[in-house]
């Protein structure tokens, strides 16, 4: 599990509507004034608590980057079903939503990033074709629904994001070169069609959930060094 021992100088309880679910979410806020935020988007099965999410969201803090975690559809906190309500457009919907509700708030920037975990980095990279985002770091994420397990467990969750990434730039990839759920050769195919800037970071015997310690505090210092680079 990823720890950190920085504690966040301000948080609070954010709630939106998504197609008529109500959303929660956290939004934690450092002490400078406006600054920019990362939106933390989660997999299919996890939510805002996850300890990637909260770990990133502590070293953001501490960079002086506002992030917000929230709960999709049916996940945590939120309203919705997550087997009945789940879709990838859904996800998509929830994000973009989100986006809205940031953009609402007068007391963040208008610079934006994203980040993503296994779905939670295809939903971001679906998003990030249509909005205006500064800066993406994504963790195994999916170029596509056609794999074995866990992405078809749910009905509705079919995407193939191939041929649609061309104008997104500004985006560090990680994936593990042992995750046996979203193979290496997807994170691959996800750089070879998105734009410089870009980076493509392989951690050796990185599996899909980032067990490894020493894999979790470098993805930490990577992925708020690639955002602070974006969005300061």
């Amino acid at each position: 599990m990823m720890t950190k021992t920085h504690s966040f100088s301000g948080s609070r309880q954010i709630t939106f509507k998504s197609d008529g679910f109500t959303l929660t979410g956290t939004l934690h806020l450092p002490e400078s004034h406006n600054p920019p935020i990362v939106i933390g988007c989660h997999g299919l099965l996890s939510n805002s608590d996850s300890p990637k999410q909260i770990a990133l969201a502590k070293h953001c803090d501490a960079a002086g980057l506002a992030f917000f975690r929230f709960n999709h559809r049916g996940c945590g906190d939120s309203e919705g079903n997550l087997e009945k309500d789940t879709s990838f457009q859904a996800r998509c919907r929830d994000l973009g939503f989100a986006l809205r509700k940031i953009h609402s708030l007068d007391f963040v920037g208008d610079r934006i990033g994203l980040f993503g975990s296994s779905l939670g980095g295809s939903v971001c990279l679906d998003i990030a074709g249509s909005h205006s985002i500064q800066a993406i770091v994504t963790f195994a994420a999916p170029l596509h629904s056609r794999l074995p397990g866990k992405l078809t467990a749910l009905p509705n969750l079919a995407f193939n994001l191939s041929g649609g990434l061309s104008g997104i730039k500004n985006i560090h990839i990680f994936h593990g070169d042992a995750d046996d759920t979203v193979p290496l050769s997807q994170a691959r195919s996800i750089y070879r069609q998105v734009a410089e800037p870009k980076k493509l970071t392989i951690q050796e015997n990185g599996d899909h959930r980032m067990s490894g310690r020493s894999h979790q505090n470098t993805f930490l210092e990577i992925a708020v060094q690639w955002f602070s680079k974006y969005l300061q």
